[in-house]
Parts: C-alpha cells; structure tokens; sequence
C-alpha cells in the first residue's frame, strides 16, 4: 500500500514507519521540516513539505493523521488552548479536503485522537460508548474527530484512534518521567487514585497494522486492556528501575506547575479497549509490569 503519515517524526510515528516498511509499503511523511525528517527517518521515505501544493490524493491507498503539538508540554493559555487545537483541526480538515477532491481517494483514514475525548471521568469504566465529561480536552478531541469523519464515504472508511498513555523507550511520557524516577525522586501523584489508561507502543502500532488491514471504522480506544492507578504506576517504574517511590507530588504543587492543564495527571480515565478487542486483536502488554521491564530495558 502506499500510504501518507503526517506526524511521522513523532513518538508513534517513528515506531510505525519501521514497520510499514518492513511489510513492504511505500511511505510518505507530511513535515514542516524535510531537511530535519531526513536525518530522523528511513532513507526509503519520500518526504512532502506540507500540502499547500496538493490538489488530491489519488496516488494514496492510505492516510495516518497523527499530527498535533504536545498536549502537555506548556501551559494551557487560551493561546496555547488554540494552538493544540489549531494543530490538530486544521491539517485534519485539509487532508479531509484533499481526500473527497479525489477521482480514487484512499480507502482509509486513521486520524489521531486522545482518551481525553471523554473528559476526567473518574472510577467510570470507559468503552467508546460512555458519555464524555465536557471540558477542554473533550472539545478538542470531539471536534478533531468530527472533522476527521468528514472523509467517510462508501470509498473510505475513517477509525479513530483514542490513545492513551504510551509506553515506549525515548519520549513520550517516559521521556519526562525516568529521570526523576531513576534519581529515586518519583512517586505518585496527587491522592494517586486517578487512573491511567496505557498502551506498550508496539501494542499500539500493531493495533493501527490491525485498522489498517481489516473493514473496521469508528472510534477505537487504544489502551491496554487493563489500566491501573496512578499509584500503581508509580510502584511499577519504580521497581522495573530498582529505586523507591516514596517522594508523593501533592496537587496542590501540580496544580501551581501546570495551570488548567493539571487534569491530564490529577485525572484520568479508566479506558477499556471494548472495539479493538471484539474486532479479534490480540495484545501483546497486558500487565503494566512487564511493560514497563520491557520499556526500560
């Protein structure tokens, strides 16, 4: 298949392209940054510098939108609020375009999306049917995916991707985590009872493999089938690194830290891969310990 990756040079994408082009498909990256793509990627990617100069995707079998700027990395004023947004809506609603301009438009559409499209929900078990909780993260994630569904037709289908927490070597929320945690400072946070929806990151690009390949459409959680409490979590990064995990971070001090944004680590969602799992996909991670092992290791 020839297939279009925007994102492609972040976390899931630099794990995803490996594999798609080790099962024989063609890769193309959408990047404001060819130049720097180049020294990150495979050699066999082509590379476009946006899609300003496009008028269709005819020569595209696939589309894998995993695009949009850290959700965590700043603070959420209303500047920033739009920027994430921004990031995320207006290269969805472009491919969207591209794609109904299309004589032979691609046969699916993957676009990125979070468990926070349910809001903070608490002890709730979370499948792809439960009412979301409306706050920032839902109106960002609500509206991402309605642009998205904008592409389905009787030629596309469109699957929705709400990923949780992924768990992988270098980035991601490990990136900021395993130094604290290895110098023996980390801990819970908060009363540590939020939940924490995971996914290994091969589990995670498996499961785009599986949309990819099978007539599945929709909404997906892309989540371990098992998610555990913060504290939990804790525990177990600490002991995959051999260090203590005694030193709690009140909220009090999160909450000074990150602003509004706080929620994405004082709460949570107790997310279960309902749709993945009835499909027939088969997890690899399924407790967090060995996840974990394997990560740092």
């Amino acid at each position: 298949m020839r297939v279009l990756i925007t994102g492609g040079t972040g976390l899931i994408g630099r794990h995803l392209i490996p594999r798609l082009l080790e099962l024989g498909h063609s890769v193309t990256v959408v990047t404001r940054n060819p130049h720097k793509a180049q020294g990150q990627l495979d050699a066999r990617v082509t590379l476009w510098k946006g899609l300003h100069d496009r008028t269709d995707l005819n020569d595209i079998d696939a589309v894998i939108n995993l695009a949009g700027e850290p959700i965590a990395d700043k603070r959420w004023s209303e500047t920033q609020k739009q920027r994430l947004c921004n990031s995320r809506w207006t290269i969805t609603q472009k491919l969207v375009d591209l794609i109904k301009a299309s004589d032979t438009p691609p046969a699916v559409l993957i676009s990125g999306s979070a468990t926070g499209y349910y809001g903070d929900l608490g002890e709730v078990v979370v499948t792809e049917e439960e009412p979301p909780h409306n706050e920032f993260t839902h109106k960002l994630c609500a509206r991402w995916e309605q642009i998205a569904c904008g592409a389905q037709s009787e030629a596309t289908r469109v699957c929705l991707l709400r990923t949780g927490v992924v768990l992988a070597p270098k980035g991601g929320i490990l990136g900021k985590l395993l130094p604290v945690f290895r110098a023996g400072l980390g801990g819970p946070i908060g009363n540590g009872r939020q939940y924490m929806a995971w996914i290994h990151i091969d589990d995670m690009v498996n499961g785009i493999l599986w949309l990819l390949d099978n007539d599945l459409r929709g909404p997906f959680n892309m989540v371990s089938p098992y998610p555990v409490h913060n504290e939990q979590f804790a525990h177990s990064l600490g002991h995959a690194l051999h260090r203590p995990t005694i030193l709690r971070t009140p909220a009090t001090a999160i909450r000074l830290l990150m602003g509004e944004a706080a929620v994405l680590v004082l709460g949570g969602q107790r997310a279960l891969p309902k749709r993945l799992e009835e499909s027939g996909f088969g997890f690899r991670w399924f407790e967090l310990e060995d996840a974990l092992a394997d990560v740092v290791r």
